[in-house]
Formats: structure tokens, sequence, C-alpha cells
């Protein structure tokens, strides 16, 4: 039987989170700047906004999306968080669906990847009962009886948060981390007519970098903190433990990676000085290598010293340790920790991007940090290092 008002026959949740796209070719005079989805928190969105369902009269919604991040929400939506609610993130780069009513309890993923750094425009249709997923103008998913109407709901509120979650991690059907180092633009979020409020929950919404390339960047003054408990561990027999950090932009001065723990100055440290990289330990000694970016600087560790090299002028510069029981205690006890950027407490100038740091040979996630400052990019970095990158995505 075909509807013959509005919401006769609502498509409950799924129709409250879609928009319809602008007219093809449609030229817009000046868009605004591009929002980063990411909060720093690893799981609270940067926006919630709430709507009054009965004046909502659109099936549709797009947005154009561009990460170099694979794993992530996107939006959360929900006129009750434990019956009904709808997420679109990624997994493996490629879009996820993950959605819970009375109709419908499903996880689903399909189309190309989308963490290539590049413009992709997104959108999804309702019509009838069933869910439509396009990406750059491709149909790449479609779902049957996933929808059906309000029912006894007069007035629902519908809540739609954008990067993050608005329930536990543990509820979602399938799990994965929902922060996204990724940025929006072009978006429509329901009908304004039917907007009755928006909350901003960091202090900032951040715009983001014109360019960017893959990587994790640490503007001045930031930093994250790794467990050593929680990373590989050394090589028994002889203990050896290993780092590499590949550079690919630098400036200012101080830390880049520390050894320690959070209550004591650092045992072993890797600073940025003058152009110089110089390591450290807590006995005194230092020995430095110029900056050179690209290749990757190796730091191994042993109980007769410790060896920084860097190729591909293989320069080798050793370290005695003084006291090696020191260094091996850090990783018997709960508080070693690695850390990476400026120490507590530092006034540090030193940015730098990373395309990579990796322990024992195997990549360190930096979503998966013990802490970390919010305004690290985890996934991705700038062209350049200029005044625009102090904290801004």
């Amino acid at each position: 039987m075909e509807s013959r008002g509005p919401l006769a026959a609502s498509p409950g949740l799924l129709l409250l989170l879609l928009l319809p796209l602008p007219p093809h070719g449609h030229q817009r005079i000046q868009d605004p700047p591009a929002v980063h989805l990411s909060s720093g928190s690893g799981q609270e969105p940067i926006t919630i906004m709430t709507f009054d369902f009965t004046k909502i009269r659109k099936t549709s919604s797009s947005f154009e999306l561009r990460t170099w991040d694979p794993e992530g929400v996107i939006f959360y939506g929900d006129t009750n968080p434990q019956e009904d609610w709808f997420v679109l993130g990624l997994r493996d780069g490629r879009p996820e669906i993950q959605m819970h009513n009375h109709l419908a309890q499903l996880t689903v993923g399909a189309g190309p990847r989308l963490d290539d750094g590049k413009w992709h425009q997104v959108e999804v249709k309702v019509l009838g009962d069933s869910l439509r997923l396009s990406v750059d103008g491709e149909e790449v998913l479609c779902l049957r009886q996933v929808s059906g109407p309000l029912g006894s709901k007069v007035q629902p509120v519908v809540r739609i948060a954008l990067g993050g979650l608005l329930f536990p991690v543990s509820s979602l059907r399938l799990p994965l981390v929902p922060t996204l180092d990724g940025c929006l633009r072009r978006e429509n979020w329901l009908d304004q007519q039917a907007q009755t409020s928006v909350s901003a929950l960091t202090s900032s919404l951040r715009s983001c970098a014109a360019e960017s390339q893959p990587g994790t960047f640490f503007p001045p003054g930031t930093r994250a903190e790794f467990s050593l408990q929680d990373i590989p561990q050394p090589h028994a027999e002889p203990w050896a433990f290993s780092l590499d950090l590949g550079l690919q932009l630098a400036a200012g001065s101080g830390h880049l990676l520390a050894l320690g723990t959070p209550e004591n100055p650092p045992w072993l440290s890797l600073q940025l000085q003058d152009q110089k990289v110089v390591l450290s330990s807590a006995s005194g000694p230092q020995l430095d290598l110029p900056l050179v970016l690209g290749p990757p600087l190796q730091l191994k560790l042993g109980e007769s010293g410790a060896v920084l090299s860097q190729r591909p002028k293989k320069e080798i510069l050793a370290l005695p340790l003084l006291d090696p029981a020191s260094l091996l205690n850090l990783w018997v006890q709960p508080q070693g920790r690695l850390f990476l950027g400026a120490l507590p407490g530092e006034a540090s100038s030193a940015s730098f991007c990373l395309d990579g740091l990796w322990a024992q040979g195997q990549k360190l996630d930096m979503d998966r940090a013990l802490s970390r400052s919010q305004n690290i990019w985890t996934h991705s970095c700038p062209q350049s290092l200029g005044n625009d990158t102090d904290g801004t995505h």
C-alpha cells in the first residue's frame, strides 16, 4: 500500500540520516573549510546534532571524504542507542555499515578503498524499505528490508554524531577503532528546518590542510605514550631491542622519542637539536648525527650499549650504557614507557612527521597508543612545515 503522507511509511532512523545530493553540475560560490573528523580522544565525536523527525522530508545524504586512515567512524545516528542505531565507517579502507533496529541487525562492507588521500563523494539513499550506498557516483551496496515505520513514536529525537560514537565501542556489532583521521566537506545533515540543536564536543572544530600525505604528524608540544608491555618485546638471548624511526619532515628542537617512566627523567632519549639528531642517556654521554630526512633512523639496544645508525651513509654511533640493568628493568615494570614527541613539562618547539615507527620490525599503530595529544595527526602529514601546521589539520 502506498503512503499518502510524508511520514506515513517512514523508513525510521535511516531516513533521518540522509539528505539529497546537490543537482549534478551545481557550482558552489564558496565552500566552508573541510572539517577534521578526529577529536583525538579515540571515541568522542566532534559534533552532535539533534533533529525533530516530524519536520524531515528528505531521504538521501551526501558528503565528500578524504583520509589516509583505514579504520574509523564517519558518522553515527540513533533514536535509541539500545534499539535503533546506525554507523557508517571504514574498515581496511572500505566503507562499512553497522545497524541495529527491529527489522535488521547487520554489519556489511562494500565498495572501493577510500584511504588513498583523495576526495571521494559518498551518497546514501533510502527508497522504501531499502538502503543504497554509492561512492563517486557508482552504487556499491543495496540493502533491502532494513527499515520500517516508527510506529508509536510521535515526536522522536534523532541524534547525529560526526567522527565518533554515542555508546561504548563494545556495543558495536563488530568492534573497530572509532577515531578517524579524515576530513569532511560539502556535507549536508538532514533538513535544517528540522534541526533543534548543535553541540561541538571539542574546544574548536579544526579545519584541514589543503594537501596532505600519509604519515603521523606531531605539532610542537604534542606527545604520545606506549606502554613497553604493549609493544613487541626484546629478544631474550642475547637481550636486544630495536626501534626504526622514519622522519619525513622535521623542524625546531625537542624530543623525538625517549624510554623511561612518567615519574623520572628519561633513561634514554633521541632529540632534535639544530638540524642534528642527538642520542643521550641518563648517565650523561651523548652522540649526534646530522639530520637527514627520508632514510630511517635505527636505534639498537643491547646489554653492551646503544647504537644509532642511518643509511645510506651507514654511519654508526655507539653509546656505552653505564647501568644496563636499569634499561632492562623498564620492560618488567608496568610504568615502562616509550615516549614520542615532547616530554611532560618540556617546552619543545620540535614538529615532525613520521612515515612510520617500528619496534622490533613491527609497525606501531598510533590509534593504539596508551595516550596521545589531541592535535596529533595519526595517519596524515602536511606537505611542508609552516605556520598553518601548529595543530590545525
